[in-house]
């Protein structure tokens, strides 16, 4: 069959990596792509929120089946747009409807809906800027570190953890009264910091049956140690070493099987991924954010260790199929390090020459912010490129992607030196036992 994957990053390089191996693939294309989607399918100049054009293009084109992969188009209502569209609506189609990508494009509604069935999550309330003074209030009664989430899509950047309550109040204030993050942050949730292990687990549903697909661990902050402000991820593990058989068991019976009944018993018709952000609290899961497509760079990691052919999963999701799927997953290590422009989350310059693109190398390299200008790789936003290294244990995955990384470079080009560090000491005494 045609594909159509939907987004321009590195996770749709590498959702066009996997999908390029099945052979019910047949032609595949990107709207709009990069660089690298370029070398695997067929770009087209079509911007992920043009309904109207990306129909069209399905229709001329005979597409059989549409990923979305960002979470815009979805929480703008893709789905719907299809589904309305008589010409539209028996394309395959793999993302939930405006109403469940609510879990992600609000998330006041995502935590409201976690109380609502039962699903583990860190204490929490919403303010918007008419009840400031309430919000201040509020804070004065709870112990820091504090989390202030804007309620909206924010591309990653929307979490802010204050040490002290002056400082929230100031960052509150800031998100509120002077839109910090634009519209994102009319409402901003203050809520409980949870003490723990990130991790990252992904769901694939038809709405009714699911199959779990490998977890990862990702790294938000800009700087080593874990230091500096939110980034949309500066990189990416898995496996998760201390998400053991027991740990993921739990996650199944007390966050996965809750969320997708509770879709079910709201109503809210779900067909496509559902990315769970948790915390390991001393060995239980708490759920800190749902996400409505695969994560990026999560997607990075995940894809190399998936063995089943991914085509046909994403068919079995779009026409409810699911039922008794499986997943094959290869047991070793996959690592990415996420190469960022210089002055990224904040300030930085487009159109560098990226240098050692051309090299065989034993890492996989997805490109996210690139273009090709004349034949030459420019950088084309804050996170240029993911590098993948795989093997048997953590070491050798981040020795592979690290050797890689040092072989490619552009001014001002960035990366932290410390992915996957803190779970290498972890693992190793596992691969020892």
């Amino acid at each position: 069959m045609d594909i159509l994957i939907i987004g321009n990053g590195g996770r749709e390089h590498a959702f066009a990596w996997k999908i390029k191996q099945s052979k019910q693939c047949n032609r595949l294309y990107v709207a709009p792509g990069n660089a690298g989607t370029a070398t695997l399918a067929e770009n087209v100049d079509i911007a992920v929120d043009d309904f109207a054009k990306l129909g069209n293009f399905c229709l001329q084109h005979k597409i059989g089946l549409v990923l979305v992969g960002p979470e815009g188009p979805l929480v703008k209502g893709i789905r719907n747009y299809f589904e309305s569209d008589p010409d539209l609506k028996n394309i395959l189609l793999v993302g939930p409807g405006k109403e469940g990508a609510q879990l992600e494009g609000s998330k006041d509604f995502s935590k409201q809906f976690m109380l609502r069935n039962g699903v583990p999550t860190a204490k929490a309330r919403t303010f918007s800027v008419a009840e400031l003074e309430e919000a201040f209030t509020y804070l004065e009664t709870c112990t820091p570190p504090i989390v202030l989430k804007a309620d909206g899509l924010a591309a990653g950047k929307g979490v802010i953890i204050c040490e002290k309550i002056k400082e929230a109040k100031e960052n509150l204030r800031e998100m509120l009264e002077d839109k910090k993050f634009g519209d994102a942050s009319i409402k901003v949730l203050i809520e409980e910091f949870l003490t723990g292990i990130e991790l990252s687990v992904f769901v694939l549903t038809d709405g009714n049956s699911y199959v779990i697909l490998p977890e990862a661990k990702d790294y938000k902050r800009i700087g080593d140690g874990d230091t500096g402000p939110n980034t949309g991820g500066m990189g990416a593990v898995s496996p998760v070493v201390f998400a053991d058989v027991a740990f993921m068991s739990k996650v199944e019976q007390q966050v996965i099987k809750p969320t997708i009944n509770g879709l079910k018993k709201e109503n809210i018709s779900y067909n496509g991924f559902v990315f769970i952000g948790l915390m390991n609290v001393n060995g239980e899961p708490y759920v800190i954010e749902y996400n409505a497509r695969m994560g990026d760079p999560e997607t990075q990691v995940v894809m190399p260790r998936i063995k089943s052919d991914f085509v046909e999963l994403l068919v079995a999701a779009a026409t409810g199929d699911l039922k008794g799927k499986t997943i094959e997953t290869d047991p070793n290590y996959a690592m990415t390090v996420v190469l960022v422009s210089g002055g990224y989350p904040g300030n930085f310059e487009k159109g560098k020459n990226i240098l050692g693109l051309e090299a065989k190398t034993a890492a996989l390299v997805f490109q996210a912010g690139t273009k090709n200008i004349e034949g030459k790789i420019v950088t084309d936003g804050g996170r240029v490129l993911a590098v993948t290294g795989r093997g048997k244990t953590l070491h050798h995955a981040s020795k592979v992607a690290y050797e890689t990384v040092e072989s490619i470079n552009w001014e001002a080009a960035y990366f932290r030196k410390d992915i996957g560090v803190d779970l290498q000491s972890m693992s190793d005494s596992i691969h020892k036992s």
